[in-house]
């Protein structure tokens, strides 16, 4: 079978164009595996929880929430420096930095002595996860062709899935199974309590080394390499991809975008102006929307959902790993079909989805209902997000930025993501003991319903579109108003 086959092109591109599969697959799945040690890294935390809680004597809802959410402070450094310093240094040297935090904090963070030390590791693993969530979907999009890009990109969130799948399946597998209602100290003093959480943490490095050699057999971003006037290299990769033709449409597109672009230096401050802060506002308010629509609380705080619901410490790591089943099973939906419906209407489906399922969480606990009905809506939410919010918020915010402006402006908005993701998890205890469970996603609820207006308004779709072409659609659209 031939590693190359046809697919129908966008106006952008021939009529029909070949492209390299298995050349842009390699490359494209070696720098996902940034989103798989941040899916890992991220949900880790919840099949631990109990166990490392209970090691620590973590018992006030400030502590709870400080433990579940310091490494959202590393994400947003992260997020932050990647911000700084993608353009500087390129995608690839970026991703390499990551690998390496990933491998040694995951490590230090399993053998923690005190809790001190276990915060800081924590938050040096969430550097690793921010940089990883900026420039692993960045750079993804910047090698794929604009016909397979949101399947692409999907991909990334995919590995993701994959990551928190890894997680819960390595964390039921470790812990000894226990008494279903297990009282803390018995917890403190079980193999669980004792060792179990720290090989949990730890697990993740053999995937950290295994992504920093894959990483030194990738080429960097060959838009990256162009901004960089190393025009020769990103050809090279161009026509890897997809022949020389493909390679000299790109060059020139991103040539006449560079050339257009130059006359002006961008700074920070600029993202503010009227003619970009439109546009920012969309990616920002998408990467709130993601974090506060209520999953990464079900799945950082899933053992208190499924507690919540009437189960035991003994059962719940086998609950949580059927949440990671449910995430990576609807990720497929929107692999194949984000290029085919379109980024919109999969947000909008989801977004109505996830609304409607934590209603019905919300309704089942103000109840009173244990048991199964209850698990339902909260794998009927997550089904929602793995196919709209989770892979279609990272393929837009790749996408819609102006090429010049990309790096920062995909900063600002995952910056954006982790200060509402760190504000999500700390809260939660808070907002559990204030309004009960069925307050809490009643309140998501009503998130998820002003995030469908907000992209039945204000998001348009990319789908099929060239980096270039959405650039202009974005500045003709600017110059009518």
């Amino acid at each position: 079978m031939s590693d190359s086959v046809v697919v129908a092109a966008p106006t952008a591109c021939p009529e029909s164009q070949t492209w390299d599969f298995l050349y842009l697959w390699r490359v494209s799945l070696i720098a996902a595996m940034g989103g798989f040690l941040f899916g890992y890294d991220i949900v880790v935390i919840g099949g631990a929880k109990p166990f490392f809680e209970a090691f620590f004597g973590l018992t006030s809802e400030a502590l709870r929430g400080w433990a579940n959410s310091c490494a959202l402070i590393g994400c947003l450094l992260g997020s932050i420096f990647s911000g700084v310093f993608s353009d500087r240094w390129g995608r690839k040297r970026l991703l390499l930095l990551a690998a390496c935090l990933f491998a040694v904090s995951s490590t230090l963070t399993g053998w923690a002595g005190s809790f001190g030390q276990f915060v800081l590791w924590r938050i040096v693993g969430g550097v690793a996860i921010g940089l990883a969530s900026n420039v692993s979907p960045m750079y993804i999009a910047e090698v794929t062709p604009a016909a397979l890009r949101g399947r692409m990109v999907s991909v990334n969130q995919l590995t993701i899935v994959l990551g928190v799948l890894g997680a819960q399946l390595v964390n039921w597998l470790i812990a000894d199974r226990m008494v279903e209602y297990a009282t803390p100290a018995l917890i403190r003093d079980s193999w669980n309590g004792q060792m179990a959480w720290r090989w949990m943490f730890t697990a993740v490095t053999i995937p950290s080394l295994v992504f920093l050699v894959g990483l030194l057999t990738v080429p960097d971003s060959p838009r990256w390499l162009a901004q960089m006037r190393r025009h020769g290299l990103a050809r090279d990769i161009l026509s890897r991809i997809g022949g020389p033709d493909h390679a000299e449409a790109e060059i020139k597109e991103i040539e006449r975008s560079i050339h257009l672009e130059s006359r002006e230096q961008i700074s920070w401050r600029e993202l503010l102006t009227p003619g970009l802060r439109g546009v920012l506002l969309i990616g920002v308010t998408l990467a709130i929307l993601q974090p506060w629509c209520g999953i990464n609380v079900i799945l950082t705080y899933s053992e208190e959902v499924f507690r919540q619901a009437g189960y035991g410490v003994g059962s719940v790591l086998f609950k949580i790993l059927i949440t990671g089943l449910v995430l990576t099973a609807f990720t497929f939906v929107a692999i194949f079909t984000v290029d085919r419906l379109g980024r919109r209407a999969l947000m909008l489906v989801g977004c109505a989805g996830i609304c409607l399922f934590h209603a019905l969480l919300a309704a089942s606990y103000q109840a009173g209902l244990t048991g199964k009905i209850v698990v339902a809506p909260v794998l009927g939410a997550i089904a929602c997000y793995a196919f709209s919010l989770a892979p279609v918020t990272w393929v837009l915010i790749s996408e819609i930025y102006p090429n010049r402006i990309r790096g920062p402006a995909v900063a600002v908005a995952v910056s954006a993501m982790w200060i509402a993701n760190f504000a999500l998890i700390y809260s939660f205890p808070f907002l559990q003991a204030a309004l009960g469970s069925a307050g809490t996603f009643w309140l998501y609820a009503g998130i998820c319903g002003a995030g469908f207006v907000f992209i039945l308004r204000r998001v348009p779709e990319t789908k099929g579109k060239s980096l270039e072409q959405i650039e202009r659609d974005f500045a003709q659209s600017r110059s009518l108003r």
